[in-house]
């Protein structure tokens, strides 16, 4: 089969398409034959060597994929049968025409959405999810401060906290991504690169400020974050795009708001944690994105590259042109 491939770190030069071997679904497994996988960081970081996927997983990219059942290992339930189309949370092997997955993280594709629609949801709606409910404890009515709003966790995020009956508010860099947020729901959105989110923050809540942020910047955001951050609020942290180092008296300012700092990452999440999850996401919100529902649901794919183009993918997400997700298409 084939795969996207790099022999060793660095840039999207090193990616190319591989003749590789075709897995075979262990105990418990399902083979699907991937119509569609998608980008994120996480495949620009494990292209860098900075972030090698967890142990037993596959070495190949993508940590999310759509496509067909084409096939079951030993001791599986019966759930699937050869055909069904299916949506898959991966450790890793996305980005091939086949992958394995446990059974237990495969998700139903509602039956008027495309493959390449679907691809855009397991990792990004599910890292949302995760943080908004497992972790961050959202409750009706709460302010949730989302930076990368325009981001395919962004834009998801966006959705499910409408769901929850709270408030979205997001920061992103130029104002066709505020707009994009503004579209799937955020209530205000703020340009980080000229104006002061914090200050915005408090001025929209009326000085009470976030009781959840969602942020995957890190550490030139850790000021602006705990000025907004309400009494008794949670600050989550799930990335590190601008470093993890912190110079200042984090813990001082966050005692003084009784403030909680959270920290999470889906990829090297156990199995059984993961079926947990795709388990919840199944029931309370995957009948959103099927027509006709109210609230509707909907994954931006912002755009469409073939295999053979990951290099341009991955330069495409580096230069922060996408909004929403960059999905990979396999060849027919």
């Amino acid at each position: 089969m084939l795969a996207a491939y790099f022999d060793c770190p660095g840039g999207p030069e090193n990616l190319y398409v591989k003749e590789v071997i075709k897995p075979e679904p262990g105990e418990g497994e399902v083979l699907v034959k991937v119509s569609a996988s998608a980008l994120n960081r996480a495949d620009l970081l494990q292209r860098r060597g900075k972030y090698p996927p967890p142990k037993g997983a596959s070495p190949i990219l993508g940590l999310e994929a759509a496509g067909s059942v084409a096939g079951l290992g030993p001791g599986c339930r019966g759930r699937w049968k050869a055909g069904d189309a299916v949506m898959a949370l991966l450790s890793g092997g996305g980005q091939a025409e086949y992958v394995t997955v446990p059974e237990g993280h495969l998700m139903a594709i509602p039956s008027d959405m495309t493959f390449t629609e679907a691809a855009a949801i397991p990792e990004a709606w599910l890292t949302a999810f995760q943080l908004l409910h497992f972790v961050g404890k959202v409750q009706k009515g709460e302010k949730v401060l989302i930076h990368a709003g325009a981001s395919g966790v962004g834009l998801a995020a966006i959705q499910l906290v409408r769901l929850a009956q709270a408030v979205p508010m997001v920061t992103a860099g130029t104002q066709e991504k505020l707009r994009a947020a503004g579209k799937a729901g955020a209530a205000v959105g703020f340009n980080y690169r000229h104006e002061d989110f914090s200050e915005e923050v408090l001025a929209f809540t009326q000085g009470s400020g976030a009781d959840i942020i969602l942020d995957c910047v890190g550490s030139s955001y850790w000021e602006k974050n705990l000025n907004c951050l309400s009494t008794g609020g949670r600050w989550i942290i799930y990335g590190l795009l601008s470093g993890g180092e912190v110079h200042g008296d984090l813990l001082a300012r966050l005692l003084a708001k009784r403030g909680s700092i959270h920290t999470s990452l889906l990829r090297s999440r156990d199995k059984e944690y993961k079926e947990r999850l795709v388990k919840a996401f199944t029931e309370d919100v995957l009948p959103y994105f099927s027509g006709g529902t109210s609230p509707h649901l909907q994954p931006l794919v912002g755009s469409v590259f073939p295999l053979q183009l990951i290099a341009q993918a991955h330069r495409f997400m580096e230069e922060n042109k996408n909004i929403g997700k960059i999905v990979i298409e396999m060849p027919d």
